[in-house]
């Protein structure tokens, strides 16, 4: 018998461009690292995107328990249209949460560079939390290595958040590294299932 998860958590890689130009690279001001942009066109992201109709067609609803719950990242562009991979995988929306961080460069974003991101907890069945967390709102530092930001990776903080709230198998979608209690899917890990 497959093997059912209880928590999933997913950052998929949603179609879009990435903002900036890379090719200006970094500077300091005032003794604080600044991106350095040599233009502020558009352009692809350094990773393969996918469609939501991509993203809803992994077969997630057949390996999911009967009462599980869902951290869905999903950026600004495709925040009402999650909502198909969230039917699609079987769970129904519950709460946003946001992660607030620093401005840094230009920012993704048009007429407002945006300086959050959006996680959406979902859920399925009867969920029994093991603790309340307070707020909705996570003023968290973006990941660095070797002093320059990760792209799009996020903070850890997030995942001990879910560890604190939710027992039993878990899954990470689109993981970039294996992580010690979670089984992981995606094309930069050893993978621990597949579709």
């Amino acid at each position: 018998m497959e093997k059912k998860y209880s928590v999933i958590y997913a950052d998929p890689p949603w179609e879009q461009k990435g903002g900036r130009s890379l090719s200006g690279g970094y500077k300091k001001v005032d003794g604080e690292q600044v991106f350095n942009p040599a233009s502020v066109k558009s352009e692809n992201l350094p990773y393969k995107t996918m469609t939501v109709e991509e993203i809803a067609n992994i077969d997630v609803k057949s390996i999911v328990e009967k009462d599980a719950v869902l951290f869905l990242w999903v950026t600004n562009k495709y925040l009402f249209e999650a909502k198909k991979v969230i039917d699609a995988w079987g769970f129904k929306y519950s709460t946003t949460l946001t992660w607030s961080k620093k401005t840094f460069g230009c920012c993704m974003g048009g007429t407002f560079g945006v300086s959050h991101e959006t996680l959406l907890f979902c859920t399925r069945g009867k969920i029994n939390a093991k603790t309340k967390i307070k707020g909705t709102v996570f003023e968290v530092k973006r990941p660095y290595v070797n002093g320059y930001p990760c792209h799009s990776k996020k903070p850890v903080f997030f995942i001990e958040m879910i560890e604190q709230i939710a027992e039993g198998n878990k899954l990470e979608l689109f993981a970039r590294e294996n992580r010690i209690g979670w089984d992981a899917w995606g094309n930069e890990v050893e993978q621990s299932i597949e579709f």
